[in-house]
């Protein structure tokens, strides 16, 4: 049974592994070679050649028919969009996570003492006034997020996308196509399987930064590859996987349901006209799904962040061991989790807020 099992499992991750191959490919295709892009040109050409000739007829209706559907701009738009948000969410929620992961790692017993900390590191520091280096206190080691989040959102984004696309299945009595619950939460944690790759090292680079005191993004990487070398970036990885895979599914799932009670709750826009986007319902499900992940998954990041901040070789359950033992029990899983529900929502509320936008934007101008 236990051999059938992990054959089974292996069967699927080589056959998930070979989908996202497939789509990476038409990505990089459609970016190598510029016929992919003059095809593309040629047929919204010819689309709004067909359409002005269906106007002058007068059959063409007042609403502007759809963009024809591309596989690769799909990927694309989605990838952009993805960058967007963590953008945003990078610049929104920053100064609570440092919070965060100072309480995590023990270096601050609350988010009191942690921004004591950091308010008076900027006064102790001689070139720049207190405000300047209180801001730059707040914002240190927001680079490799910055550099990290981008690509990182993106994938995570495209990810779900993708694995819509999985999940998916037309009903065979022709009715709604719509996600249940339990797919949408599949393909959150479908996401999570190629945004690991990406997640962990720009995690592991961001933690070392927060908790010293001194260097750059490019001196901790530097160091973190000269100790333990290439393979010591990817500390806690499994960890990564172990928060981000659950705590995706519930994140895309908490995120769609709120959104589509709170809309259905709006008066609905006539027939033809597209349903603009309403920034505070974005804004109140993005939170709720931001807060809602970290409710959720905070004992495992606890538990990741203390791999990757540790200097020696730690597993799971050895770092599970030693923070419930000095730590104080099951309230030692949970330090930090007030800065980080605090940021969790303005920050989610702007990452929703970004990819709706960016989508709007496409949709308006026909990209």
């Amino acid at each position: 049974m236990g051999r059938y099992l992990s054959y089974r499992y292996s069967e699927h991750s080589i056959t998930l592994s070979v989908y996202f191959f497939f789509e990476f490919c038409k990505l990089y295709n459609f970016l190598l070679f510029p016929s992919a892009i003059v095809s593309l040109m040629s047929s919204d050409t010819s689309l709004s050649e067909t359409s002005l000739l269906e106007e002058e007829s007068g059959s063409l209706n007042k609403s502007r028919p759809p963009v024809k559907s591309n596989p690769v701009r799909e990927n694309i738009k989605s990838f952009a969009a993805g960058g967007v948000g963590g953008i945003c969410a990078v610049f929104t929620g920053h100064p609570f996570d440092l919070i965060k992961v100072r309480c995590q790692n023990g270096q601050a017993n609350s988010a009191v003492h942690a921004v004591s900390n950091i308010l008076k590191e900027a006064r102790t520091q001689v070139n720049g006034t207190v405000l300047t280096n209180s801001i730059k206190g707040f914002y240190k080691g927001v680079i490799p997020p910055l550099l990290g989040v981008t690509p990182i959102f993106a994938v995570s984004f495209w990810g779900y996308d993708v694995g819509k696309k999985l999940v998916s299945f037309k009903n065979e009595s022709g009715g709604s196509n719509e996600l249940t619950m339990g797919q949408m939460a599949a393909a959150g944690f479908i996401s999570a399987i190629p945004t690991t790759l990406v997640t962990a090292p720009t995690e592991r680079v961001k933690v070392v930064l927060q908790t010293s005191s001194k260097g750059s993004f490019i001196h901790a990487a530097k160091t973190i590859v000269k100790e333990g070398g290439i393979s010591s970036l990817f500390k806690g990885s499994l960890a990564t996987l172990a928060r981000d895979g659950p705590g995706s599914a519930l994140y895309f799932a908490s995120y769609e349901i709120s959104k589509n009670y709170l809309n259905s709750r709006q008066p609905h826009p006539t027939a033809g006209e597209d349903e603009p986007v309403n920034i505070l319902n974005v804004c109140l499900a993005g939170g709720i799904a931001g807060m809602s992940m970290w409710l959720a998954v905070f004992p495992i990041d606890t538990i990741k962040t203390k791999l990757q901040a540790s200097s020696t070789k730690q597993n799971m359950v050895s770092a599970t061991k030693e923070i419930y033992l000095q730590r104080g029990g099951i309230r030692g899983f949970f330090p930090g989790l007030g800065p980080a529900l605090l940021r969790s929502f303005p920050a989610n509320a702007a990452t929703f807020l970004g990819v709706e936008m960016t989508h709007s934007l496409f949709n308006k101008y026909g990209i």
